[in-house]
């Protein structure tokens, strides 16, 4: 007779199911990065074989790389926050899953880049919802700027992808006007083809919502050299843009 009983090797997050089967505990891996090296990150060392590397910033609870990890087998991942909490939930999902090419760590987008990832290492660097500060104090913390922009660009392989996403129309706007000085940027029309239904948990929130989610990705341009980058970004303003009531609300029901 067959069980009603749901699987217990699948996890679900408001109902859209998490890439990856939970393994029996003795299939597990360890996907936890619990210090940073000093220096560049040797990736050789770290995955123990030479492969494209894929960074996601701001992973939050690791949805998106789960993914990737188990549709790229090819390509080695490291996924960082600077909450330690949701990077301890991502690893024992990532552990969970038995993933080799997958690793979490807890760092700032902008201090693993600027001291830790040699120039031209990177294939491709994907930026889900960035936080976008919207407290006066703090929005010098703000991580899509000029100069955030100049090192991903630096970080990059010589037409290296970077992937961004937002649900914020005036961070969007922002970054329309200033990403495509860097990039060949483009808009992704509609949700990815990969995950209709999100590939974070605050765009699957943000859908349930009925809430537009601004998306885009592009290769980053080879007619600028690193040098022109830095320069280019030390003559470009900050991101300005006002609080919006609706994602702050939505802020609150992403941290239940």
């Amino acid at each position: 007779m067959k069980s009603n009983k749901p699987s217990k090797h699948r996890e679900r997050e408001f109902g859209v199911p998490v890439p990856g089967e939970i393994l029996e505990q003795e299939r597990w891996s360890q996907t936890a990065l619990k210090k940073i090296p000093d220096g560049h990150i040797d990736w050789q060392q770290l995955f123990g074989r030479q492969a494209p590397i894929v960074l996601e910033l701001g992973c939050g609870n690791g949805r998106y790389m789960l993914a990737s990890a188990m549709w790229r087998p090819e390509m080695d991942h490291l996924a960082t926050d600077i909450l330690p909490v949701v990077i301890r939930y991502a690893t024992r999902r990532g552990n969970q899953r038995g993933y080799k090419n997958l690793r979490f760590g807890v760092i700032g987008g902008r201090e693993l880049l600027s001291e830790h990832v040699a120039p031209g290492s990177i294939t491709e660097i994907h930026v889900y919802h960035p936080q976008p500060f919207y407290d006066q104090r703090d929005i010098g913390k703000r991580l899509i700027t000029p100069e955030f922009l100049a090192l991903v660009h630096r970080s990059l392989v010589p037409g290296g992808k970077f992937v961004l996403q937002t649900d914020n129309p005036g961070y969007w706007r922002y970054m329309q006007q200033i990403v495509s000085l860097f990039f060949e940027f483009q808009e992704q029309r509609g949700p990815w083809p990969d995950s209709p239904r999100g590939r974070t948990r605050r765009e699957i929130i943000a859908l349930r919502e009925e809430l537009p989610v601004f998306r885009g990705w592009g290769t980053s341009r080879v007619d600028l050299s690193s040098e022109e980058a830095i320069r280019l970004a030390e003559q470009l303003p900050p991101p300005v843009f006002n609080a919006d009531r609706r994602l702050q609300a939505l802020d609150a029901l992403e941290r239940e």
